[in-house]
């Protein structure tokens, strides 16, 4: 499932063709994905206005002029395109649509935004802008993992007490969103500690030492477009390639990228997700 930075760099490359430009038409392929979609969403999506795009976790929002706000999961292989942008943006023009092209914006400007989904555990809603707070898949959140809420004392405080593995700790949407297997693991391995250890045996330092790696982890991915693992795809159909700068995601029997640790990457199994580390460098 796309991680915060893929959803990040997806946001990014819709904002040329989507932020402050109106949707003409909006075609509504199908009568649900994941969930049913809201009720005469094509009507209410058609001939408003995207007034700003934003990120909440692993979701996209749509602000518009209308007062609602869209909102947008890609699920598991759920992909959005970008074609025919008159911005210069992005080089193809509209492809044929294809079977699973499950949700069309046609946009005012010339572009078309397309939301494919296969596997179809992607999701659409809508909500009165303002409202998203109370949305049910948004109420529980934490804080975003790379805004001011989320701070030492913040994850020192929510984590204290716990005695359950530092990996699921960190997986736990009510401490902080957004964050996914893939980057845990890479978080981990740089602060040097075991994805298995229990929170109540770390310190308090080490614990508030995860916060700016966690920060340099994610923003490392951002800037790179996102790892692109299987079905992600940038907004211009490019994949990414952050998946490149991996130091233990994916590399068992890998040797560890730490200068002079002879050990391999190994693998574990945690609540049912693969967990890569080194065993010498993590404790």
């Amino acid at each position: 499932m796309p991680e915060l930075p893929e959803v990040e760099t997806v946001r990014r490359g819709l904002e040329p063709s989507m932020a402050g430009v109106r949707i003409t038409q909006a075609d509504v392929n199908r009568p649900d994905l994941r969930w049913p979609f809201p009720e005469r969403m094509a009507e209410r999506l058609t001939g408003a206005r995207v007034e700003r795009l934003r990120r909440r976790s692993k979701y996209i929002l749509a602000d518009l002029d209308t007062e609602e706000t869209l909102l947008i999961h890609l699920g598991m292989s759920g992909r959005m395109t970008v074609s025919g942008d008159p911005l210069g943006q992005f080089v193809h023009d509209h492809p044929a649509q294809e079977k699973h092209d499950h949700v069309v914006f046609h946009m005012e400007n010339g572009a078309r935004v397309t939301f494919n989904d296969p596997r179809r555990f992607g999701a659409m809603d809508m909500m009165a802008t303002g409202e998203e707070e109370t949305h049910p898949l948004l109420a529980k959140l934490g804080p975003e993992p790379l805004g001011n809420a989320f701070s030492e004392d913040h994850l020192v405080a929510k984590l204290n007490g716990k005695n359950t593995p530092i990996k699921s700790a960190l997986l736990d949407q009510h401490v902080v969103a957004g964050l996914g297997n893939i980057y845990v693991c890479e978080v981990l391995f740089r602060a040097g500690i075991h994805p298995a250890r229990k929170v109540s045996r770390i310190s308090d330092a080490r614990i508030a030492a995860l916060v700016p790696i966690i920060r340099e982890v994610l923003l490392e991915a951002i800037e790179a477009g996102g790892s692109s693992l299987k079905d992600f795809r940038q907004a211009d159909g490019e994949l990414g390639y952050f998946q490149h700068n991996f130091r233990v995601y994916g590399r068992e029997g890998h040797p560890c990228v730490t200068p002079d640790c002879a050990s391999v990457v190994k693998r574990i199994t945690q609540s049912g997700r693969s967990s890569f580390f080194c065993p010498s460098c993590q404790r």
